[in-house]
């Protein structure tokens, strides 16, 4: 099983989930990591504006990778939200994001962050894992599709 199936839990998957904009999508998750981490809602809100400052995390084809290393974090932590309505988040394709990949890591974790996003960027890579994602009735359903997945 991939590092992200075994990280990601069912209380960290939101489906349909309604925000404005970028920046209340950020809100959001660190108010969502927060009670699942151990960590303040500031610390990752900061991380996740610090990391997206250098450039865009949106990948285009509706998908976005927000994440961020954070200090005092004691392991590695995935959130997938599925977005609706989309948002726009400066992909380079243009198109607005509705699924979205959230990924913390501790702060000294360089290899943990760079492994998340290697499997994901494989996932990615696959139509079928995008759509089966989009079309997802429920938390069981996104943790079968990544467990099903090869990484």
């Amino acid at each position: 099983m991939s590092t992200l199936a075994t990280l990601l839990r069912p209380q960290a998957i939101e489906l349909d989930l309604a925000v404005a904009d970028k920046a209340g999508l950020f809100a959001h998750l660190a108010r969502q990591a927060a009670p699942l981490t151990g960590v303040a809602e500031t610390a990752i809100l900061g991380s996740l504006q610090e990391r997206e400052s250098a450039g865009s995390t949106g990948l285009g084809m509706g998908v976005a990778i927000p994440h961020g290393r954070i200090k005092g974090l004691k392991g590695g932590s995935v959130l997938f939200s599925r977005l609706s309505p989309p948002i726009g988040f400066e992909s380079p394709d243009g198109k607005p994001v509705s699924l979205v990949f959230t990924l913390l890591v501790p702060a000294n974790a360089e290899d943990l962050h760079l492994q998340l996003l290697g499997e994901l960027a494989q996932h990615l890579g696959s139509s079928s894992f995008r759509d089966r994602l989009a079309k997802a009735a429920d938390a069981a359903a996104v943790m079968g599709v990544f467990a099903t997945s090869e990484a």
